[in-house]
């Protein structure tokens, strides 16, 4: 098989999210966040699974770090909780909330781990969805404050930063069909709300910036290949309105000052857009954060008057125990699209597979399907870096299995096994695998 080799810097690594792993939920001054709210309430996460305890990696963030330099990460993808270092979203900052992030940003370092932090990951302070969220506009100035403020404390020790993850998601799970907190059902807030968030953005990129702390920044953007259903020229229209929408609905504000053109009539007027909007949007990313997991095969449907697609299931497809389709294709495909788009450097933010495979008899996770999962996802990556694309880092999803939002403890992501009764850790046979990629430093493809 062909092999590419890859740069001595390259961030090979893990990524988590503050209330997938935390715990410590109403500990040292932090306030509620709004998956606090949503978990507690009854008939929202299988089985009845919160994050209150999760991995209590707020209180085994060292252990958890050793186990990372035994797996010779390089660089670790954490994110930082908002309600933790501000209760209420603004206003008096929470100095022992701030304080964890210092101590975790110094056992990585120690360690040799890269920190490369995000600083929204869905856990929005409740206070502020009281006071309508995302779908106000008053949000945007309390999160660049507390970007601002964040970037100030870590910033002589964190040089590369994530503002949001995947806001495509929490927009439209949250406020468009309610799967997610605060769990609206409103397609006009929705798109509102996905404005708001390119608004924030930029300007908390700004603000950022201003602190003269940051050598990089952009967000982790969730993305889906559009595989066209057919060579018809009405199904790859279908997949590139798909594309607009999906995945680069929150790239093409920052770097153009405009939408896509992702819908068959223009929906500006259910946006809010107002004079200076698409000014205020643009702001320049230093790189591209792709979150992938799957595809998604799209035909034209005339019967939809908003993106007018349809999605076509494939027949016999393999599947994770999430119900993804596994298709390493779709890696490969976007990371070649985005980066002949945009000519920017790109991290794979996020890639993994659910598999609920635990100890045998002997303690051993045998999870070999992940192990294939990877190798093959991986070797797509390593085609598209072999035929030019400026790939500097991976993170796998995820370190040590977690809460998975509404499948509670159900679906296991991790490279670690987590015993939840326990919290004893167990590296997978896939996290020994990817310890010898990490150091072969070499993909083949």
């Amino acid at each position: 098989m062909p092999t590419v080799d890859l740069p001595a810097d390259f961030l090979w690594g893990c990524a988590t999210s503050s209330y997938q792993v935390e715990g410590a939920w109403n500990e040292d001054g932090k306030g509620e966040s709004i998956w606090d709210r949503f978990s507690h309430t009854s008939g929202k996460i299988r089985n009845g699974d919160t994050g209150d305890v999760a991995c209590d990696h707020y209180h085994r963030y060292k252990e958890d770090v050793a186990i990372m330099k035994e797996l010779g990460l390089r660089s670790y993808r954490f994110s930082v909780s908002w309600p933790r270092v501000f209760p209420s979203g603004k206003g008096a900052l929470n100095q022992k909330g701030l304080d964890f992030y210092h101590r975790l940003v110094d056992e990585l370092l120690a360690a040799g781990i890269t920190p490369f932090p995000t600083l929204y990951h869905w856990d929005l302070p409740q206070a502020l969805q009281d006071e309508g969220g995302w779908g106000s506009r008053e949000i945007i100035h309390h999160f660049a404050d507390y970007a601002a403020t964040v970037v100030d404390a870590l910033g002589d020790r964190v040089k590369k930063w994530l503002i949001f993850n995947e806001p495509w998601v929490f927009t439209f799970a949250g406020y468009g069909v309610a799967v997610h907190p605060p769990a609206l059902s409103d397609p006009d807030l929705m798109l509102r709300a996905t404005h708001i968030v390119n608004l924030a953005q930029a300007e908390a990129a700004r603000a950022m910036r201003a602190t003269g702390k940051v050598d990089g920044l952009s967000s982790a953007f969730s993305m889906t290949w559009g595989c066209p259903a057919s060579e018809k020229a009405e199904d790859l229209a279908a997949a590139d309105r798909f594309h607009g929408f999906t995945n680069t609905w929150f790239i093409e504000p920052a770097l153009k000052g405009q939408y896509p053109s992702a819908f068959r009539s223009n929906v500006a007027h259910r946006m809010d857009i107002r004079a200076g909007d698409m000014e205020a949007v643009r702001t320049p990313l230093d790189f591209i954060g792709i979150n992938n997991y799957t595809r998604m095969i799209v035909a034209d449907n005339p019967d939809d008057p908003n993106q007018g697609t349809k999605s076509v299931e494939p027949e016999n497809a393999e599947r994770t125990d999430f119900g993804s389709e596994v298709a390493p294709e779709s890696l490969y495909q976007l990371v070649k699209r985005v980066w002949r788009d945009y000519q920017l450097p790109i991290h794979i933010t996020e890639n993994g597979c659910s598999y609920r495979d635990g100890p045998d008899a002997g303690g051993r996770v045998r999870d070999e399907r992940r192990i294939s999962f990877l190798k093959r996802y991986i070797g797509a990556l390593g085609r598209a870096i072999a035929e030019g694309a400026d790939v500097r880092g991976y993170q796998h999803w995820t370190f040590t299995d977690n809460f998975e939002w509404t499948e509670g403890f159900w679906q296991r992501f991790g490279l670690v096994y987590c015993d939840f009764e326990t919290q004893k850790r167990t590296i997978k046979d896939s996290g020994y695998w990817y310890r010898d990629l990490i150091e072969a430093n070499r993909i083949e493809y």
